[in-house]
Parts: C-alpha cells; sequence; structure tokens
C-alpha cells in the first residue's frame, strides 16, 4: 500500500496520504495539550491574550492538516518548505509561508529532494528566529527511502521559549530534531518540550481503520474483475506498477528487482 504511486487517480487509495491527514491533526492536539497556554485569542474585561504561535516545518499532507488544524483552534501559524510550489496552498490555508533564499525541487511522489549541505546551513539560519518567537514547532519532513533530515538543531531549541513544544513527526525514520527519541517525550533544560511520539495515527485508531479500510476496498474494486472472479493485473497500468510486489512466483516491482 505504501508503493501506491501519489497521483490523482489514485488518490483514494493512498494510505500514506490518509493515515498522513490524521498524523497532521494528531499533532497539532498533543502540542496543544503540553502547551502551559492557550491557542485562540481572547479578548475579555481580564485583558486580551494573544493567539499561540505555531510553526509547521514541511508542507506535505501531514502538515498542510496540522496547519488547518492549527488555524482551526486559533493559533497565528507560519509554515516553511524547501519547495516553492506549496506556497499557495500554505496560503490558502491561512498561514504565513517563510520565505528562506533556498529552492528544492521535488520528485515525482511529491516529496522534496535532498539539500546540499550549503542549502541546509542556510536554512538552519532562516528558521532560528522563526522558532525562538513560536509556542509550538511541527517538524514533518521526511525523504522517501532516506533518513529524515535533521532540521531543528539544539542550538535552534536553545533560542525557544520556555514551555515551547516540538512535535517530530518524522521521528520514527531517523528524526527532525536533535536529541528527540521515539516514544519519548523530553524536556530540555531551558524548559522545551520535545515530543518524539510515533504511529499518530493510531491515537485516533477509529478513524485512522475507517480511512485505511476504505484505501483498500477502492484498490480492491478499481483491478476486481466480477464476471471472471479474479484480479485484472495489467502490468502496464501505472498504479499496479507501482505497487504489484510479486506475481507468479517472481518479483515484478522494478525497484525492488533491481535491488535483488
Amino acid at each position: 500500500m505504501g508503493m501506491i504511486p501519489r497521483t490523482t487517480l489514485a488518490q483514494k487509495m493512498d494510505a500514506l496520504s490518509s493515515q498522513a491527514n490524521l498524523a497532521g491533526y494528531m499533532a497539532v492536539i498533543l502540542a496543544a495539550q503540553r502547551m502551559h497556554k492557550i491557542l485562540p485569542m481572547m479578548i475579555s474585561p481580564a485583558g486580551t491574550i494573544p493567539p499561540a504561535r505555531v510553526f509547521v516545518v514541511g508542507a506535505g499532507v501531514a502538515g498542510l492538516q496540522a496547519i488547518a488544524t492549527a488555524k482551526r483552534l486559533g493559533a497565528r501559524v507560519e509554515a516553511f518548505d524547501t519547495r516553492p510550489v506549496v506556497k499557495e496552498e500554505v496560503e490558502s490555508l491561512g498561514a504565513k509561508f517563510v520565505k528562506i533564499q533556498i529552492q528544492s525541487e521535488q520528485d515525482k511522489d511529491g516529496y522534496a529532494k535532498a539539500l546540499t549541505d550549503e542549502q541546509i546551513k542556510q536554512q538552519r539560519e532562516g528558521m532560528k528566529k522563526v522558532c525562538s518567537h513560536s509556542d509550538i514547532v511541527i517538524t514533518t519532513a521526511q525523504l522517501f527511502g532516506r533518513k529524515a533530515p535533521l532540521i531543528i538543531t539544539k542550538d535552534m531549541i536553545n533560542e525557544m521559549k520556555p514551555g515551547s513544544v516540538i512535535i517530530d513527526m518524522a521521528v520514527e525514520t531517523g528524526g527532525n530534531v536533535e536529541g528527540s527519541k521515539l516514544e519519548e517525550e523530553i524536556k530540555t533544560h531551558n524548559e522545551v518540550r520535545i515530543v518524539g511520539f510515533g504511529n499518530l495515527p493510531s491515537r485516533v485508531c477509529a478513524h485512522a481503520s475507517l480511512m485505511y479500510s476504505n484505501n483498500l476496498t477502492n484498490l480492491i474494486e478499481m483491478f476486481w474483475n466480477d464476471e471472471e472472479k479474479k484480479f485484472d493485473l495489467k502490468t502496464e497500468d501505472e498504479i499496479i506498477k507501482g505497487c504489484l510486489v510479486t506475481h507468479n512466483g517472481e518479483i515484478v516491482h522494478e525497484l525492488l528487482k533491481n535491488k535483488g
């Protein structure tokens, strides 16, 4: 299911996207629970509370859902992605797109390509200031088939406000945040919480199961021949070529066949 191509036709069976949506939502909820502030602006006779500031790194499916959830809860949201093509999507959700003068292309599946060492240095310098005034930082950056890039360094964490929360959504593939650990919540010397929980969709398991079962159903229905009671495994079909691993006792997936 993880090899299904990320195309318009395959969206209804794209399990990675359906689960990433839920993970993006849960990242904001986890951060809000751990922060000692409220997210929305509140005006009362006792005074005005400014909105919390949320910084989302990576505007893929999970990042965009995190942006949308934080905005619905009333936060002031900023976002950054190395792919300039997502700027319009970020702004359409009401968030500010942070401009850092680096650009990265995306591959055919919509993932950002790896940055050079110089680009990484420029990115960190540009993000340091944004992190310093953020109450919540959510990182979602991952590279297909490779270790997640280190984005938030200890130097950047040291500049953040006491009580700030970082959610590392890439912790299962190496982590975007220096010091984050899988299934652990760490409090730094300057009272910043780093949360590295894995499998966030499992925290809303009812809807995670519903969406995944719908993904499976849509895949089966597209390629099931009801008259002959068998699957039409047309190897020239883009979706089949992307997700069919073995057939008739042979490895047929080009990527895995070449590795073998």
